[in-house]
């Protein structure tokens, strides 16, 4: 370590207390922690527990346990994921790696077991089954972070799956196996498949230095961009499908801004050659899935004023 490197430890070390908070805050990346727990929130009321009154939601202590456990653990996936990562987010991320890197690596590691050891205590007291489910879930996101995400196929599957999973974790809770939830988990799945891509296409230049094989590496850019907008048309047919259930309500609009969101994704896509393109259009897409989330109110709204006026 030559005298640069030292100064520059030495400064982090005497960091104030709050710059190694907001570091760690950054490496669980809590916004997307935020977006996941009103997900997995708004699902359980509207969607996956629709013939329960609202109070037995919101009160389910076993609910709040899974939802807190899924945190937990999809926030020490993040800190895995950046320890193996530090180098390419250095160049693919200058930026937050800087603020990233104000807590030390043995920190994160020790947040890590800490979370993932919350996380697995939570599922227990839920149930055995839904410790399993956490345990399962811990070595899958381990496995993808040193091993799966490194080659093409498995990194783009492995990692759309792994986010989708924590929805199946409700879906199992309440054992709820309608269509309408099947669908509109491929509809899900076809978004995260496309913003796995639109990452790889904007992490290019670090994965390369670094010998991910990616999809944009193995088979090129205009391969990827071609199936993204193949993706995005194959997203159209769950919609469809979805907006035959008089069930969807109001959500209805919300598909049809993600139609022509996806649309303007599908036609930009074939125009875009820089990185900065490709981070407004995987901004855009998570535009699309984060209002995804707050359109789950709006399910078949005549329930929803009947479970809230008449079941507290």
């Amino acid at each position: 370590m030559d005298l640069l490197e030292q100064a520059i430890l030495n400064k982090k070390k005497q960091a104030p207390f709050y710059y190694k908070f907001f570091s760690l805050l950054s490496v669980v990346r809590v916004y997307n922690l935020v977006i996941v727990f009103l997900a997995q929130f708004l699902s359980a009321i509207f969607v996956f527990a629709p013939k329960k009154t609202l109070r037995q939601v919101v009160f389910d202590y076993k609910l709040w346990a899974l939802m807190l456990g899924t945190s937990s653990v999809i926030a020490a996936g993040y800190i895995i994921n950046h320890f193996y990562d530090t180098g390419k987010d250095a160049v693919n991320r200058p930026i937050k790696n800087r603020i990233d890197t104000f807590i030390s690596q043995k920190t994160k590691l020790k947040s890590y077991f800490l979370l993932n050891f919350i996380g697995f205590g939570l599922g227990f007291f839920v149930s055995w089954r839904a410790a399993l489910f956490f345990g399962v879930y811990i070595f899958l996101i381990w496995f993808y972070s040193h091993k799966l995400k490194k080659y093409p196929l498995t990194g783009l599957f492995s990692g759309a799956f792994l986010s989708i999973l924590p929805f199946f974790a409700i879906f199992a809770f309440y054992k709820n196996y309608s269509e309408i939830i099947i669908i509109q988990a491929s509809y899900l799945f076809f978004l995260l498949l496309i913003k796995e891509l639109l990452k790889d296409l904007e992490n290019l230049k670090g994965d390369m230095l670094f010998n991910y094989q990616t999809i944009v590496i193995k088979y090129g850019e205009h391969f990827t961009r071609m199936l993204i907008v193949l993706i995005v048309i194959l997203s159209f047919l769950p919609i469809y499908f979805i907006l035959k259930y008089p069930e969807v309500g109001y959500m209805k609009y919300y598909f049809v801004f993600a139609v022509f969101g996806l649309s303007m994704i599908a036609l930009l896509i074939w125009f875009s050659r820089t990185q900065k393109r490709y981070l407004q259009l995987y901004n855009l897409l998570r535009i699309i899935i984060i209002t995804g989330v707050f359109s789950l109110i709006l399910i078949d709204k005549s329930v929803i004023i009947d479970r809230i006026l008449m079941h507290l």
